[in-house]
């Protein structure tokens, strides 16, 4: 690690920016929720929108302020005076004061073309738009940011005016200057030079990078490196376009591979609950590739690699997943070799002493179900039954005798009536035999399934099914083409995945939902097993029962 290095201010903009990205939504309950798992991240400042765009960040705006937050301070974000108007009769700026946020951060162009091309007015009328916008804030506010938008395309273009606009925020009394890499088109050897330009004004400088050429969080890095003390970002890099540079990715790099003074240790222990939590809440499914965060950032598949990193982990992983909030990893697939079930059979408790031939028949098999469409890479209760079964340690709950499922339309304007009947032996030898309505023939058979167990085993009505994926594997057969079915459940304790595969829909289903309730109660039992036993009662003289 680098040498004890320099505190950095870290901006938060998720909740602004990071909502401008496609798909990216937050109600205001959800920004509030948010927000306070920045706090506890250690986000020295969260900006929260723009007062007065639209009904959302107003409404956040207000209930923040109903919120006690440990460290962060909020900030809301808006533009620089409309040309023509005293700062005192623009109404964005009245919403920005409404707001009653201790920092105000403002966006001014500093670009000469987007000057002429969008305000349409000349250079020297932008920069008395800075100056005064800025002198009317800080009169009212503790802090002022100057986001000096397009900076690095203006230094670029016409560099002594960018420089002019930087200077002009510095003496109208802004707090620091934030330089916006806003097309995201720089490199790092760019970002380097005009951020050590721009430093020689005397301001203070912070780093805004969006992710156009996938190089935001390297310009970030380099924008750091060559002055900047605020780095601004959001969670998971959500942004307009490409996005804007991940704090993810940012963070642990300025902190673990750069020295620099970011959060705690312990704050920095929560980024990957950060970033799943903000993927969750808006409705984003998380790239599992993700550096640092991502589910398959310390994943392991390769036979030769899990090996080695059963020995050593440093041999295949740059850090430590706990440091970030993360785990490591052991996949399962036809890419596995002995090391991967052999660490498997040790997280699932399984005994493997001297039993190296069912090991490697195992191993057969899995590579056999893999060929034929099988993953069990995101069904590990699955993978569990297949190993128990295959070493002999599984135990039989109860028999298939029979499932039917029907679907019926009566006529175009009907909806179709799903029916299932399921028909099992229990584990004393008892025939049961029901049936269900349901949404589909795989929840009518979801349901009559549980109807069936419940009378022997009264848990699986605790059992919640959260996620049902279908993928056909081979779509040149149409139709008839094999499908996989994966399955996420889960109870109060837990969450499992399990898988089917045929050329019939239902029948994978009925393979998932079985491998489903079949580990909840596998699972159950172990509990029950492994939990101490009551201590019996003795009566006392007076005739109350206590334990012995």
């Amino acid at each position: 690690m680098a040498s004890r290095k320099r505190k950095i201010e870290v901006y938060d903009t998720t909740l602004r920016d990071g909502t401008q990205g496609e798909g990216v939504t937050y109600t205001v309950h959800d920004k509030v929720h948010v927000a306070r798992k920045l706090d506890e991240l250690g986000v020295h400042a969260i900006e929260g929108g723009w007062p007065g765009s639209n009904p959302r960040d107003a409404g956040f705006f207000d209930e923040i302020k109903k919120v006690r937050l440990s460290k962060a301070v909020i900030a809301a974000f808006g533009s620089t005076v409309r040309p023509g108007l005293r700062p005192s009769a623009d109404a964005s700026l009245k919403a920005l004061l409404k707001a009653e946020t201790p920092v105000v951060t403002i966006v001014a162009k500093t670009w000469d073309l987007h000057v002429h091309e969008d305000l349409r007015i000349g250079l020297d009328e932008n920069l008395e738009l800075i100056s005064k916008t800025v002198e009317y804030l800080k009169k009212r506010v503790d802090r002022v940011i100057l986001d000096a938008e397009h900076f690095f395309d203006g230094y670029a273009a016409k560099p002594e005016y960018a420089l002019e606009c930087v200077q002009t925020a510095l003496e109208a009394g802004s707090d620091l200057v934030c330089l916006c890499d806003t097309r995201g088109g720089s490199i790092p050897s760019q970002i380097e030079t005009a951020t050590k330009a721009a430093a020689e004004t005397g301001a203070k400088l912070g780093i805004h990078c969006h992710n156009d050429s996938g190089l935001a969080v390297a310009n970030s890095l380099a924008g750091i490196e060559a002055g900047a003390e605020q780095v601004q970002g959001t969670i998971n890099g959500f942004g307009e376009r490409c996005g804007n540079a991940s704090l993810c990715s940012v963070l642990p790099n300025l902190q673990l591979k750069m020295g620099y003074r970011c959060i705690t240790a312990e704050q920095l222990a929560r980024l990957t609950e950060v970033s799943r939590l903000c993927a969750e809440l808006a409705n984003v499914e998380l790239d599992r590739h993700l550096p640092y965060v991502g589910r398959s950032a310390f994943a392991h598949k390769g036979g030769l690699h899990v090996s080695a990193v059963r020995k050593n982990a440093v041999t295949y992983e740059h850090i430590e997943p706990t440091v970030v909030g993360n785990e490591q990893r052991v996949l399962i697939s036809d890419l596995s070799g002995r090391s991967n079930v052999v660490h498997k059979a040790e997280q699932f408790g399984i005994d493997i002493a001297g039993r190296h031939d069912e090991l490697k028949e195992l191993l057969g098999e899995l590579k056999e179900l893999e060929n034929t469409g099988f993953q069990f890479e995101g069904a590990e209760a699955s993978f569990e039954l297949l190993m128990r079964k295959n070493l002999k340690r599984t135990k039989h709950f109860f028999k298939l005798v029979g499932f039917r499922a029907i679907d019926e339309k009566r006529s175009e304007e009907q909806v179709t009536l799903s029916e299932a009947t399921v028909m099992i032996e229990g584990p004393d030898g008892t025939i049961e035999h029901t049936a269900a309505t349901g949404d589909g023939p795989i929840n009518a058979l979801d349901l009559a399934l549980r109807k069936a167990l419940v009378k022997f085993f009264p848990a699986v009505d605790e059992v919640q099914l959260h996620d049902y994926k279908v993928r056909v594997l081979d779509g040149q057969e149409g139709t008839g083409s094999i499908v996989r079915v994966l399955i996420e459940s889960g109870d109060s304790k837990r969450r499992w995945g399990t898988v089917g595969v045929s050329h019939n829909v239902v029948e994978a289903s009925w393979q998932a939902l079985v491998d489903s309730l079949v580990y909840k109660l596998l699972k159950d039992e172990e509990e029950a097993e492994a939990a101490p036993p009551k201590q019996p009662r003795r009566r006392t003289k007076g005739g109350r029962s206590r334990r012995s």
